[in-house]
């Protein structure tokens, strides 16, 4: 289905969702988990492809949504330190059972008796055409017309949790204290609004893994990374149509 058709789709529900959609978050996590590095979640793109990936060609007029922001993830740096976690709880008040972003492990064999690991950080993807936004009954979930960040209105949200079930990358989790869904939404009330340039986890990794920034704009780091000629640049499950703004490469 390309994304025109997937547009004129009406609120269809957790019930019509493919059962994939339905899993539960530990579940679809341990599929995550297992598959990337078999490709079937992962897929790589050319960078001089990547305007495919996002749904907009790598002109900065040619974005939606100015500032377009973005993350860049250089997987390949992680060392599982946890401190963008740490961060990102203590900035968004994220409750012990709760995540707005995780870091998933991969062990793989490379020799008959050597192993390699492989850290993964998820947040949610700030997708051009998220399907949790579709589903959402009372629109409690929404894109932002200027930044284009999905986010979460507490107040309209019934707790019905299809927009857990819609999203393909399960970063989503049920806030008991204000019996609401949350989820990653770049820092933008406690940081991002404020006048800060980076999200919470982006200023607390020691190793520099992830880049945030404008998309649109040529000079920023992430259009720099994403447009590097012959560049390896890939997004989580590309096969869902929902067009992520959020990147991974290896340094």
């Amino acid at each position: 289905m390309n994304i025109k058709e997937l547009e004129q789709l009406k609120n269809e529900g957790a019930d019509k969702l493919p059962s994939l959609e339905r899993r539960t978050f530990l579940r679809a996590g341990l599929a995550i988990t297992g598959l990337f590095m078999g490709g079937t979640i992962l897929s790589l793109t050319p960078v001089r492809n990547a305007e495919s990936a996002i749904g907009t060609m790598p002109k900065s007029e040619k974005y939606p949504y100015s500032p377009h922001y973005s993350m860049v993830m250089r997987q390949n740096l992680c060392v599982d330190c946890e401190r963008c976690m740490e961060a990102c709880v203590q900035t968004n008040h994220v409750p012990a059972y709760g995540w707005r972003t995780i870091i998933l492990e991969r062990i793989r064999e490379i020799g008959p008796k050597e192993k390699e690991t492989i850290f993964m950080p998820v947040l949610c993807n700030q997708c051009n055409e998220p399907p949790c936004v579709r589903v959402c009954p009372t629109v409690a979930t929404y894109k932002d017309k200027t930044t284009g960040i999905v986010v979460m209105d507490s107040k309209k949200c019934i707790g019905c949790k299809t927009c857990m079930a819609a999203c393909p990358y399960n970063a989503r989790y049920f806030n008991e204290e204000v019996r609401a869904v949350d989820k990653c939404n770049f820092c933008w009330d406690t940081r991002l609004s404020k006048g800060k340039k980076d999200t919470a986890c982006v200023e607390a990794c020691p190793a520099k893994v992830r880049v945030f920034g404008d998309l649109s704009d040529p000079k920023s780091e992430v259009y720099k990374l994403v447009h590097q000629p012959e560049t390896t640049v890939w997004v989580l499950r590309p096969e869902t149509g929902a067009l992520p703004n959020v990147f991974y490469m290896n340094a």
